[in-house]
C-alpha cells in the first residue's frame, strides 16, 4: 500500500536515486526534466524541497516545452511512497476557480518509476489527493492523458474519472492528441 508524502530532505536521496536510474518526473519534457532537477538539487537541495509546495505561485515563470514562458499557478508536489520512492503526484489550481489557464493541461499529473508500475501506486495516489483538492475548493479535477496510455486511463476511471473530451494539445505541448477526464469531488 502506498501513500502520499510531502517531499523532505530526509526522503530526497531516494528521489535522486530514481532520477539517476533514468526516471523522469515529466513525460512531456522527458530526460531534460531529469537533468534539470538533478542540477537544481545539487545547487540547492533545501530550496528544491521548499519549491515542491508553492501555494502562492511564487517564482520565475514556467518554461513550456516549446520554450515559451507563462505565469506559475498554485501547486504542490507529493511523493508516492511504499516504504521507498514510487513516483510523484502534482496538483495545481487557481485559488477561487476550478478553471485552468490554457497552458495547464490538468489539475493532477503523476509519474511512477518503471520498477514500481502496475502495482496500483498511481491509483492510490490519485485517490489520496482528492480530499486535498476538495479542501482547496475545487468541485472537480481534470486529468489529461495520451489516447494510447491505457494504464493512465485505468487509473483515472478507477477514481471516478469520466471522459469529457478528446482534444489536440497546443503547439507549446507538441500539438498531439490527448484525452481530458473529469473527476467530480
Amino acid at each position: 500500500m502506498s501513500e502520499l508524502r510531502t517531499p523532505t530532505l530526509e526522503l530526497l536521496p531516494r528521489y535522486v536515486d530514481a532520477l539517476k536510474r533514468g526516471w523522469t518526473p515529466d513525460h512531456i519534457i522527458g530526460i531534460a526534466a531529469t537533468h534539470e532537477q538533478l542540477a537544481a538539487i545539487e545547487q540547492d537541495a533545501a530550496g528544491f524541497i521548499a519549491r515542491q509546495t508553492n501555494l502562492e505561485a511564487l517564482g520565475d515563470p514556467v518554461t513550456l516545452p516549446d520554450g515559451s514562458k507563462v505565469a506559475r499557478i498554485a501547486g504542490r508536489q507529493f511523493w508516492i511512497w511504499d516504504g521507498d520512492f514510487c513516483g510523484r503526484l502534482g496538483i495545481r489550481w487557481q485559488p477561487g476557480s476550478a478553471a485552468l489557464p490554457p497552458h495547464v493541461l490538468g489539475h493532477i499529473g503523476y509519474a511512477v518509476v518503471p520498477w514500481k508500475r502496475a502495482q496500483g501506486h498511481a491509483t492510490q495516489a490519485v485517490r489520496a489527493v482528492l480530499p486535498y483538492a476538495r479542501a482547496q475548493g475545487l468541485p472537480y479535477v481534470e486529468i489529461t492523458t495520451d489516447p494510447d496510455n491505457l494504464a493512465s486511463q485505468k487509473v483515472i476511471t478507477a477514481n471516478g474519472g469520466v471522459l469529457i473530451e478528446s482534444f489536440v494539445r497546443t503547439a507549446a505541448f507538441g500539438g498531439t492528441p490527448a484525452l481530458r477526464f473529469r473527476i467530480s469531488l
